[in-house]
Order: C-alpha cells, then structure tokens, then sequence
C-alpha cells in the first residue's frame, strides 16, 4: 500500500498538472470505484462535471482536490470550497495524467476529462487533458465529500491554498510529520499517557498519520529504538529523536520518488519509486547492519513478526528493552 512519501508524490505532480483546471467531463468506467459517494456513479458524475480543481491536498495518505465554480479562482480569492473530490488509493490505485489519443489502460476505472492548460515550465506545449484513476485491485476509488473546518483552525495539509478544511471522512486523523503543523511535543505527551510498544503507537493513525510499516522501521533503525520500547519510558529527547528520524526518512524517500515493492505503484508519470534501493533495516533479513558494520561490529537485521506482519531492526543496535510491550 502507498504510504505518506509516496502519496505526496502524487499530490505534487496533481498539483503541477491539475490545480487550476476545470473537470469538463466525467466517465465511470467501474461502479465500484465510486461506491464510496453516497448517490452512486449518475450523481457522482452530475456532481463533479463542471467543477475547477482548486488545489491538491494531502495529509497523511489522504488526498483531496477541493472544488469550485469554474469562474473560481484557484489561488484564492472568493468564497472557500464546501466540497472535495476525495482519492482513497487503496492497495492498487493511480492516479495518471494522460494524452486523450493514448490507449485506455488495463484497469482504467474513472475518466476526468480536464479542460487545456499551457505545461508552466514550457509554455508552447499543452498538458495532457485527462486524469485516469487506475486500480488493479479495486480497493481504491474516488468520491466527493463535504469539508468542514479543522479542529486546530491550521491549514488542513500539505498544498497550495492553506484553507483550514479538511473533508468529513479525513477529519479523524492525525498531521502528519511532514505537515508545517505537526506538533513534536503534543505528540511526546499524548505518547506518555499510553502503556503500549512505540511502533504500535506510530502506527495509529489517530496519534500521527501517515507512518506505514516500512518508514517506522526505517525511522526506528535510524533512532536505534527497539519497536517494543515502551511509550510510557520515552523521554522527550527520545520521542523528538524518532520523530525526526521519520521526518529525516521521509524527506529521502521524497527525494527519490517513493518507496516502491509493488509494480503497481507509480506517479503521475507512471514513474515508479527507487527509495527501496537504499533502505537500512525493511527488507533487509540477515544482511549486516551497514552502522553497526561501519564501527567494526557483527549486528545483523533480523525479521521478526509484528501484529500480522513484520518488523525488521538490528539484533544489535536496538536491543529489546526488559519491560518490551508488543
């Protein structure tokens, strides 16, 4: 499943490529790709027929395009938006922008025909006019919701407009750490108050979003903390520590385009991601430890099992504390 790098990949390259232009024509191929919009596909095409791409929005792995009249103006002036065309990516979900002329994909699902716009970085070329969502697996699927403001009063995530307004069903989650909000030292004392392990915690997306397995074992390796040291022991240069770490993480991933195991993950260029190609511990059973190897030690990363699915650490480096909560 994409996590938090890869789908700020996507919203960047929506926003490049989308923001500002009007959705002229809509054609849903799938009915299950939008069974998420309460009226179904007939409404979910009257409704987003006509309607100007105001920004992209993301916070954690959530995505969003909030939505205007066509006479509105994307950077902000007039009335702020009600409604958001929501993507839920799924397991398999992309988002692509294509030429009209090129051939419909496998597992085109929805169709957004988009009104012509001049490429900003080369002005003599137009970009392409239409936004497919593809999804192999179809667990994804776009749907328009109705934004309601945040409860912080901030902006609701990363993009171009900084409106506080965060669609209802995205409204439960935590910022993320690479959102300009996101609070290190709220984060340390709502961990204190649990009696869990700090990989578990991480992974609630209630407490911080946006953190999938691979990146909290990266950013555990990076912190030298065992997954199962409990939250209750950390102090508040421990939580800054690993915190950093998976913002220290992420923004490497972000350079390199993502993480990607799975062939069905691409950008908006049908890119796929090559963070994998330089992770530390995910992935990594029995190799040495490249830090431990560097100081002349015999750490080794081992894979061990972790609710329904693995954990990766260094047998060395990041010790199991003697209180260990799982």
């Amino acid at each position: 499943m994409p996590e938090l790098p890869e789908a700020e990949v996507v919203r960047r390259g929506l926003a490049q490529w989308v923001a500002g232009r009007v959705i002229e024509d809509v054609q849903v191929l799938e009915a299950r790709s939008v069974r998420r919009h309460t009226d179904g596909p007939e409404a979910f095409v009257q409704d987003l027929a006509g309607c100007r791409v105001l920004d992209v929005v993301r916070r954690g792995k959530f995505l969003w395009m909030p939505l205007g009249a066509p006479e509105t103006d994307s950077m902000g002036s007039g009335d702020s938006p009600t409604l958001a065309l929501m993507a839920h990516l799924g397991m398999s979900g992309q988002m692509l922008i294509k030429d009209a002329g090129l051939p419909d994909d496998r597992h085109l699902r929805i169709r957004l025909t988009l009104s012509e716009a001049s490429d900003p970085e080369n002005p003599g070329d137009q970009l392409p006019t239409e936004l497919r969502f593809v999804d192999q697996r179809i667990f994804g699927g776009l749907f328009i919701d109705d934004l309601v403001p945040t409860a912080d009063g901030a902006a609701a995530g990363r993009g171009l407009r900084g409106d506080a307004l965060i669609p209802q069903h995205a409204a439960h989650i935590a910022r993320d750490p690479l959102d300009p909000a996101f609070d290190i030292d709220a984060v340390h004392d709502r961990l204190r108050r649990r009696r869990t392990g700090i990989k578990r915690a991480l992974l609630d997306q209630g407490l911080v979003s946006g953190i999938g397995n691979i990146y909290v074992d990266e950013a555990l390796w990076e912190a030298r903390l065992h997954y199962a040291r409990p939250t209750e022991t950390l102090t508040r240069t421990a939580t800054r520590r690993v915190l950093e770490a998976v913002q220290t993480v992420m923004t490497r991933a972000l350079e390199a385009g993502g993480t990607s195991f799975d062939s069905l993950y691409v950008n908006v260029n049908g890119e796929s991601g090559y963070f994998a190609l330089s992770l530390n511990a995910y992935g990594q059973t029995g190799k040495p430890c490249t830090r431990c190897a560097a100081a002349g030690r015999d750490g080794v990363i081992v894979r061990e099992q972790f609710m329904n699915r693995s954990s990766f650490l260094c047998e060395l480096c990041q010790r199991k504390p003697r209180n260990a909560r799982f």
